[in-house]
């Protein structure tokens, strides 16, 4: 019953309270600033509003432009079932391990970013660019706090990983705390949250994850801004379940985990709140430095030889 329960927590979570998490942030943000704000509800106004419109392809796209927004939404829908809800998954055949993860995100990512040769369009390559240069960091540096993860659990498998960090004995672990912090870093970038990227900016020439999107529109434009605030779920999820406090039964975990995705959202609210974007050419310096603590977490389990 409980694996039951997770499975529809996991499908029903990562397609429907999807985009609430970027308009919580978005309204938390306001709010933070003195300002009243979106509705958390605007994201679904804008879903609703863009799948009622027919798309536009630009002169000379083929099929890889209009298969693009289908390819990142369906690569995006495979990660949810691999995402352990309160340390319980169904059997699904995909299984759940971390590397087909970040394999299918990144999957998603390249269709995005072959869509933007495929247009030609001088502000989405520009933006493409971008992300594929972030990309390149951000992506090792999501590998390697998966290892520190797997480490207390002896392997790659995520409901494995959410169990033994499970209680307690795990924050004696500084490579625990190391995870933690360079996973803020990762949630930063996949998220595309200041001082990583604004995703409030409205100029083509600061633009980073929305540069890719800008030949789209109407239920194309809907399916990736659908996927984007998927990214929302799949990385609070993650945090919760790999780095955040979770002990007891199926129950109390579900309910830490509600609790978790309110925290993380104030937490990259009052983020951007506080920080200012990043120059382009020192974000690779920020997130080497959490490359860095998650090599020193690494090597601290190692040392201490995994006591947790």
């Amino acid at each position: 019953m409980n694996a039951a329960l997770a499975g529809v927590v996991q499908i029903a979570g990562g397609v429907c309270l999807a985009p609430l998490l970027p308009g919580l942030v978005q309204t938390l943000k306001a709010r933070l600033q003195g300002r009243r704000g979106p509705s958390p509800l605007q994201p679904y106004r804008e879903l609703w509003r863009l799948w009622g419109k027919t798309g536009v392809d630009p002169s000379g796209a083929t099929f890889v432009y209009r298969w693009a927004p289908c390819v990142c939404a369906a690569a995006t829908l495979l990660v949810l079932p691999l995402l352990p809800i309160a340390g319980a998954s169904p059997d699904w055949p995909l299984g759940s391990d971390a590397l087909v993860v970040v394999g299918m995100l990144a999957l998603a990512r390249f269709a995005i970013t072959a869509s933007a040769w495929d247009t030609g369009s001088g502000f989405a390559l520009m933006g493409a660019a971008r992300d594929l240069m972030i990309a390149v960091f951000a992506e090792g540096l999501l590998l390697l706090v998966l290892v520190i993860g797997a480490l207390p659990a002896a392997g790659t498998d995520l409901v494995a990983m959410s169990t033994a960090s499970a209680g307690g004995g795990i924050w004696r672990e500084p490579a625990h705390w190391c995870g933690a912090a360079a996973f803020a870093l990762v949630l930063l970038v996949e998220t595309g949250r200041q001082p990583i990227d604004n995703p409030d900016t409205h100029l083509e020439l600061t633009m980073v994850h929305e540069g890719p999107l800008l030949e789209y529109a109407g239920r194309d434009l809907a399916l990736l801004q659908w996927t984007m605030a998927a990214r929302h779920w799949i990385f609070f999820v993650l945090g919760a379940g790999l780095f955040l406090p979770h002990w007891g039964g199926f129950g109390v975990q579900l309910a830490l985990l509600i609790g978790a995705l309110a925290v993380l959202a104030a937490g990259l609210a009052a983020t951007e709140t506080t920080q200012a974007k990043l120059r382009l050419l020192r974000v690779p310096s920020l997130l080497a430095t959490g490359a860095t603590l998650a090599l020193l977490g690494i090597v601290s389990w190692a040392v201490s030889g995994g006591t947790a």
